[in-house]
């Protein structure tokens, strides 16, 4: 993929005033850098954290503020709108499930004995967001592994098992032999549902085998999203009607699964960690029954649009993307209950907010448009922008990248970055010009166990095929020290989904400039470019649609 540096007119430099224009650069292109404002960017970061906000929880008033300011200032600064019936918006439903408490699970061996195990103590049923009540009787158990099947990745816990009308058995131990975001993909608990679906399973039980493990908490519900025929469209935990039940077990349970089978889980595991599958039938069946309840309400995600210069091109879309929602009110720490989300993630909308206001300086727009979306329900599993990626407001061929903003951390000089996801495809390019140009080191992610890349709304538009990336901060630090990493862990500590991350907190914005003037130049150079962003060959994301 080419970058036309003729149309930026190559690099930008730094001056004591600022951005200064050398011979390469285009006036045009240095204006629209240049009006990014760091006092505009503190603004919105105030507003979008006031307390009268209440958190941004979704389908609340205070979220409802967010989404009315966004639309305001998409207005002002010319933007023209790209959601629903002509307006600036795209509803989300989105319905809360509850498991209700008379959940039952009964395991019956070979000889007709049934044992009854205990609710939220040896087992939990997720509630299922679109069946009210759910029954399976004496099914059948398979083990099947870590319940991954990709062969193009060399391993398959389905091969010869035969998973059809079963209930399919995995464990949450995770494989060690894939690299961390194809490890994760495959053990995402939506992907192993649909796996088992495909090979004809009716239900699925996560096993968690350390006898430390706690067993996921639905006190507050797993939410989805309901598409216009009141069905189900987006779920991080469910994945159509075939699959009955989804549960999981302690590991007393998950050990009684494996009583009178040909292996125990203690061999089973030594060939998964030897890196083969090690799955068979299991001698037990199971019984169970669950009943659901549900809470919905209405979110919305905010879609406005910069309509690009070529003729043929402008039908397709550059997506900016951030998350508008946050926690709302919560559980009190240090006597605060009210979760502000200033930096997550009042700083990514101020960012979009940067970047449609620094189109409105620069007259002749890119080739192909642009879409500055605001999401809903990242908290709630990146909700909003699955279901955007999934239903967008465009024709869905006509995306042709997302560059994501999420929680920047701008507590210091932003002077590397790391482009999460940016490896796996051509959007690598203009991730290193644009960062050239502004005097940016690329580095690579120096936190690779936070598994970032597939933990935020960039990773709904890469399910999609769509390539996509996500800029953090990268390690460098202006005393040499190079440890900005650091810095941020002990930040995260004590302020990362807490109270306590409020506009009083400790800010950058002067960094937070920067990086609204990074990401407007990469996403200027994609929506320029004669050519579409492409996967890398044989890049396991982009075989994914």
């Amino acid at each position: 993929m080419r970058y036309y540096v003729s149309l930026l007119s190559a690099c930008l430099l730094f001056s004591e005033s600022g951005l200064a224009q050398s011979k390469d650069i285009s006036k045009p292109v240095q204006k629209a850098l240049s009006s990014v404002s760091a006092d505009n960017y503190k603004a919105h970061v105030r507003y979008l954290a006031d307390d009268k906000l209440q958190g941004r929880l979704p389908g609340t008033p205070g979220y409802q503020l967010a989404v009315e300011y966004v639309v305001a200032q998409l207005k002002k600064a010319g933007v023209e709108p790209a959601g629903e019936n002509g307006g600036y918006t795209q509803q989300v439903r989105l319905r809360r499930a509850f498991t209700e408490p008379a959940a039952t699970m009964q395991l019956q061996n070979a000889t007709g004995q049934a044992t009854t195990l205990k609710a939220g103590e040896d087992f939990v049923l997720y509630p299922n967001p679109e069946v009210l009540r759910t029954t399976i009787a004496a099914a059948p158990l398979v083990f099947a592994g870590y319940g991954i099947s990709a062969p193009s990745l060399g391993y398959d816990d389905y091969a010869g098992l035969d998973a059809k009308g079963k209930v399919v058995v995995v464990t949450r131990e995770e494989p060690k032999q894939f690299a961390a975001a194809v490890r994760l993909y495959n053990t995402d608990v939506l992907t192993i549902l649909q796996t088992a679906a495909r090979h004809g399973a009716v239900g699925v039980l996560l096993a968690f085998p350390k006898p430390t493990a706690r067993l996921p908490n639905f006190s507050k519900g797993q939410v989805s999203v309901l598409g216009p025929d009141g069905k189900v469209s987006v779920s991080r935990s469910y994945a159509g009607g075939q699959i009955q039940v989804l549960g999981a077990v302690n590991a007393v349970t998950f050990h009684q699964l494996f009583a009178g089978a040909a292996t125990d889980t203690a061999r089973a595991f030594a060939t998964l960690r030897a890196g083969r599958p090690a799955s068979g039938p299991l001698l037990p069946r199971l019984s169970a029954t669950q009943s659901s309840r549900y809470l919905d309400v209405i979110s919305y995600n905010v879609v406005g649009r910069i309509t690009g210069s070529d003729p043929q091109l402008r039908n397709e879309y550059v997506v900016h993307s951030a998350h508008l929602d946050h926690l709302g009110i919560g559980e009190p720490v240090q006597g605060d209950s009210l979760y502000n989300g200033a930096h997550d993630n009042a700083t990514g909308v101020a960012s979009l907010l940067g970047i449609a206001s620094a189109y409105q300086h620069l007259k002749q727009k890119p080739r192909r448009s642009v879409l500055i979306v605001a999401v809903t329900g990242e908290e709630m599993g990146l909700l909003g922008s699955a279901y955007f990626a999934q239903n967008p407001t465009v024709p869905k061929a006509q995306l042709v990248a997302n560059i994501n903003t999420d929680m920047p951390t701008i507590i210091a000089p932003l002077l590397s970055v790391v482009a999460l996801g940016a490896e796996n495809s051509s959007l690598a390019g203009p991730v290193a010009e644009a960062s050239q140009a502004l005097g940016l080191t690329v580095e690579a992610d120096p936190e690779p166990a936070q598994n970032r890349f597939i933990r935020s709304d960039q990773y709904s538009f890469v399910a999609q095929g769509i390539p996509a990336l996500h800029i953090k901060y990268g390690d460098k630090t202006a005393d040499g020290r190079n440890n900005h990493s650091e810095q941020v862990q002990a930040w995260r500590a004590n302020y990362y989904h807490k109270p306590q991350d409020d506009i009083n907190g400790v800010f950058d914005f002067e960094a937070g400039k920067k990086y609204v003037q990074l990401n407007f130049l990469i996403g200027y150079l994609v929506a320029n470019d004669a050519q579409r962003p492409t996967w890398n060959p044989g890049n396991f994301f982009g075989q994914k649609k």
